[in-house]
């Protein structure tokens, strides 16, 4: 016996990932329905790789009751819109927008960092997926938080174009192209040309110069992992298709080093430790690009704090970032709460 899941949204970059992690991870599904708004309505979209096509319904006019869980994929103003519908009808949403992850009686849920946070979910009946580049770090932080407790982290992030949906990638492809040929490769979804550049600036400016996906790394990993941790981020945007990567640097109260760092990552769930002290001994976001893990690179230690180790750590943002993620909450509430599999 296995769940009935809906996929909200299933025809976006997360939407269809979701898809095919659920058909690769043989999450057991009863019956899955795909809806999206009315633009791809009728639509049909392949069920990962199991050869099974699914018909886009219209969410407008979808009924959720009787359904077991919803993916949903359909930004903050869709959430809004359907995710309390969803919720009322008894079919528990698990939500990768930002609209519910700091509500209080929501869980901002990472499977290995804090799977028991999910027991809360009955307050809304929905459960919240972090933002992409909070997820892989924390992944990252929990398992060195429980060994020497982590006081203060200072990252620097590298987020790919795919981050800022199909017009993100469709902009940095036809920027290249344009360049390439002597064309004009003005921007349309970013700030500023991100081909063969760096745009320091993700989200919109908030009044302390900070932007909301600076703010959302900080709040989001002091709800996730521990209130007392200080977070300061600098988020931005580069041009890679896909894959997000962190310069992490981590202060800790307890003495740690590198070595044993190394140790605990290696042992830790979600982490790949890739850590050769040689050319091309770490991974880049193209090597994570499909990958279900957290990668960890270039560990060692920081001589200018004390007790201070810094990092390097890439991850698939559509994957753990969003769509992974997601489907790991759903097989951690089937195991705790709904419990319908065999």
């Amino acid at each position: 016996m296995g769940y009935r899941v809906v996929v909200a949204g299933a025809t976006g970059n997360v939407g269809r990932e979701m898809l095919n992690i659920l058909a690769e991870r043989e999450f057991p599904i009863d019956e899955i329905a795909v809806v999206a708004s009315s633009r791809s309505t009728g639509d049909m979209i392949d069920f990962g790789e199991t050869g099974k096509q699914l018909k886009v319904q219209n969410i407008e006019h979808f009924d959720p009751t009787g359904w077991d869980m919803a993916l949903f994929a359909i930004g903050s103003e869709g959430s809004a819109q359907y995710a309390p519908k969803f919720a009322a009808a008894g079919c528990t949403v698990i939500d990768n927008a930002s609209l519910y992850r700091m509500d209080p009686d929501v869980p901002l849920i990472v499977p290995e960092v804090n799977p028991e946070a999910i027991d809360g979910y009955r307050a809304k009946n929905i459960i919240a997926n972090p933002n992409c580049s909070t997820a892989q770090m924390v992944v990252a932080l929990k398992p060195l938080h429980d060994a020497a407790k982590i006081k203060r982290v200072v990252v620097a992030t590298y987020q790919s174009v795919s981050g800022a949906g199909k017009a993100g990638m469709d902009e940095l492809f036809e920027q290249s192209r344009n360049i390439f040929v002597g064309d004009q490769a003005d921007p349309k979804k970013f700030t500023k040309q991100i081909a063969f550049n760096v745009i320091p600036h993700i989200d919109s400016f908030l009044d302390d110069g900070s932007t909301k996906e600076e703010w959302k790394m900080v709040v989001e990993t002091k709800k996730i992992l521990d209130p007392k941790i200080k977070v300061t981020a600098t988020c931005v945007r580069v041009p890679v298709f896909v894959g997000h990567s962190e310069a992490i640097n981590i202060e800790f109260e307890d003495e740690i080093s590198a070595e044993q760092a190394q140790s605990i990552l290696r042992e830790a769930p979600g982490i790949m430790l890739i850590d050769k002290r040689e050319d091309g001994g770490y991974v880049t976001p193209i090597e994570c690009v499909g990958e279900y893990a957290t990668f960890v690179s270039r560990v060692r230690e920081d001589s200018t704090v004390d007790n201070g180790l810094s990092l390097w750590c890439v991850s698939d943002n559509l994957r753990k970032g969003a769509a992974l993620n997601a489907v790991q909450i759903a097989e951690l509430l089937g195991r705790r709460h709904l419990q319908k599999a065999d």
